[in-house]
């Protein structure tokens, strides 16, 4: 390129820089405000307290105000990354643009882009080059570079994993299934609120299976909270109604509303009818034609809202009742024996009411509640509809009917403050619902977020083969035979991390990559510390890890500021299935303990892996 060509380009960077920001200036100087509008203006993300800081660095006569120029430094801090400058620079031939050419080759050499094209790396340039006489020319400079790996193209989570791409044909027993656990409670479970925020946010993050604790109310409207608790109550008919509206917004598939039914007869009758008149023909109270004997499949299922609760005899006896009236009818679930309202059993030296509503009763289809004995009893007596929940202890024992019959995990009775175990492990031996507490953050609550990223977010994913073959000899705690994954990651730096809230401590930032999966996969590794700097870490380090069971595994990236006396303080961290990860250079975006986006924070890393 030609002296002229390159005074010519950098006129052309200087004169689009200006046209951008030279009328905001006409009054002479800006503020603090005015500045971080302009980023925005300008299109680039960026945190207002770190804009703050670097703002007050910058203001030489500190009046609160600064000028063109020293805006153009602040720009260049923020926008000007130098990791993304040197990769640039590795694929322009006079760094200052990329030409077409030298796109397509960082795209197929970096990016492992296998169907590249000229015609991709014309949109790309088209979609993220600002600059309009570089665009016309089939170019791309640093500026449009930078927006591209900034973009939702180059984050570490693949675009294919962001929509249902698994087969939705399988049985149910076939998937994993987000699942909740004491869904009503926003807090723990001895005093805190009950709330229909709860069921809402469950749904909106993709939960498919959602725990109703329903009780007798006054004047005969069944209530949900925790019994025999201080917290507070809610209409049953109120949840319900919060969840028809909620139910499908996120995913099409089938919701179970798992009852833990303390109702009398009567408020049962309720119940169902509330059931009923909210939720319609969404309401699944028949067998499929096609699903006799067999669990149907989540295609089958779609926009169905099943019932799981204890059940009267079998579904052809709930067939030939259909149409009948079942008002007053109720059985012993025990018997099968007709009994009058309010009758009490002895067993075991205990006074038990074992009274089902026939008319919530026939509202059970494929969910049918059943105690889980013992992996000889399941296996001689078990129905096909029949799903088993068992309290955390219990794990090992469920292993191989896991690919046979349907599993609910749920917390121990002990949480009182709504804590969660680590569901990991349950996964491992293919347990389908692996129930939490969805209001609880921390690690668990990542790993379960993280998981059912894929597949759409739409609540199930598939789970690997030989955790559905009645054949396969899979144990996760002796893996005989694996095609091991080699996973690489090499963490390049941190992207506008949040700051500490310590006040001793302002930016002393450190990384843990960690691999959960089976036992052998558990793994973590950690970064050295860069002092005094959560604006643009710089740690170059790279991290192997052999990963024998990789259709299990979850990578999870956690930042943290370094603590002497009160321990690490935790700043972010984003989870995601090892499958689902994209190779090459990629932004790993953080969210917050609870959940929430915290961008523009992420990491920038390469990854690459092979099997």
């Amino acid at each position: 390129m030609t002296f002229y060509e390159n005074f010519l380009n950098f006129f052309v960077l200087h004169t689009w820089f200006l046209s951008k920001i030279q009328d905001d200036f006409r009054g002479g100087k800006i503020n603090l405000e005015k500045t971080h509008r302009l980023f925005e203006k300008l299109d680039i993300q960026c945190s207002y307290i770190h804009v703050k800081n670097i703002f007050k660095d910058n203001d030489k006569l500190k009046q609160g105000r600064i000028t063109i120029e020293e805006f153009r430094a602040i720009y260049r801090i923020i926008a000007h990354r130098e990791e993304i400058i040197e990769i640039f620079n590795a694929y322009s031939e006079n760094r200052k643009i990329l030409s077409e050419h030298n796109l397509v080759q960082f795209l197929t050499q970096e990016q492992y882009i296998v169907e590249m094209s000229k015609t991709i790396a014309f949109e790309i340039i088209q979609k993220y080059e600002p600059i309009e006489e570089v665009r016309k020319a089939h170019q791309m400079s640093l500026e449009g570079f930078t927006r591209y790996m900034n973009s939702s193209e180059c984050l570490l989570f693949k675009n294919e994993c962001r929509k249902v791409y698994q087969d939705m044909t399988h049985p149910l027993n076939d998937y994993f299934i987000s699942s909740s656990h004491n869904t009503y409670l926003v807090s723990d479970q001895l005093v805190g609120p009950s709330d229909l925020w709860g069921y809402v946010s469950a749904l909106v993050k993709g939960c498919r299976c959602l725990e109703i604790d329903c009780w007798d109310g006054a004047q005969n409207e069944p209530v949900v909270y925790h019994g025999y608790t201080l917290t507070s109550k809610l209409l049953f008919k109120t949840v319900i109604q919060a969840i028809h509206k909620y139910a499908f917004m996120t995913s099409d598939y089938p919701v179970v509303l798992s009852l833990e039914n303390h109702c009398s007869p009567a408020q049962q009758e309720v119940m169902a009818d509330n059931l009923q008149t909210t939720f319609g023909e969404s309401l699944l109270s028949d067998m499929l034609d096609d699903f006799p004997d067999t669990l149907p499949s989540p295609e089958a299922l779609k926009f169905k809202v099943l019932v799981k609760n204890k059940k009267i005899g079998t579904l052809k006896e709930t067939r030939e009742r259909k149409g009948s009236d079942k008002r007053g009818d109720n059985q012993d679930k025990e018997t099968g024996v007709k009994k009058l309202s309010g009758v009490m059993l002895f067993k075991k030296k205990k006074i038990r009411k074992l009274k089902i509503s026939l008319a919530l009763s026939d509202l059970v289809i494929y969910t049918k509640a059943e105690k889980f004995r013992n992996f000889q009893h399941s296996r001689l007596y078990q129905q096909f509809n029949e799903n088993n929940s068992i309290g955390e202890t219990r794990s090992m024992s469920l292993f191989f009917n896991t690919r046979k019959f349907h599993y609910q995990k749920y917390p121990k009775a002990t949480r009182a403050d709504s804590s969660n175990f680590n569901p990991q492990e349950f996964w491992n031996i293919g347990c389908q619902m692996v129930a939490l507490n969805f209001q609880t953050p921390g690690l668990p609550m990542d790993l379960q977020n993280g998981k059912f990223l894929d597949n759409g977010g739409s609540g199930y994913i598939l789970k690997p083969h030989f955790l559905r073959d009645s054949k396969s000899d899979f144990n996760p705690s002796n893996i005989k035979e694996s095609m091991p994954v080699t996973l690489t990651i090499r963490l390049i730096s941190g992207i506008q991390l949040p700051l500490s809230h310590s006040s001793s401590n302002k930016g002393d930032t450190l990384v843990i990559i960690e691999v959960f999966g089976v036992p052998n996969d558990q793994m973590k590794q950690q970064t050295r510390v860069i002092k005094k700097n959560a604006f643009s870490p710089r740690w170059n380090e790279t991290f192997t890890f052999i990963i024998h069971v990789p259709e299990l595994a979850l990578i999870r990236f956690v930042v943290e500021s370094q603590g002497l006396i009160a321990g690490n303080e935790f700043l972010g961290q984003y989870t995601l299935p090892l499958l689902c990860m994209n190779k090459g250079y990629r932004r790993v975006p953080l969210l917050s303990r609870t959940g929430e986006s915290l961008e523009p924070a992420s990491l920038f890393v390469y990854v690459w892996y092979i099997r």
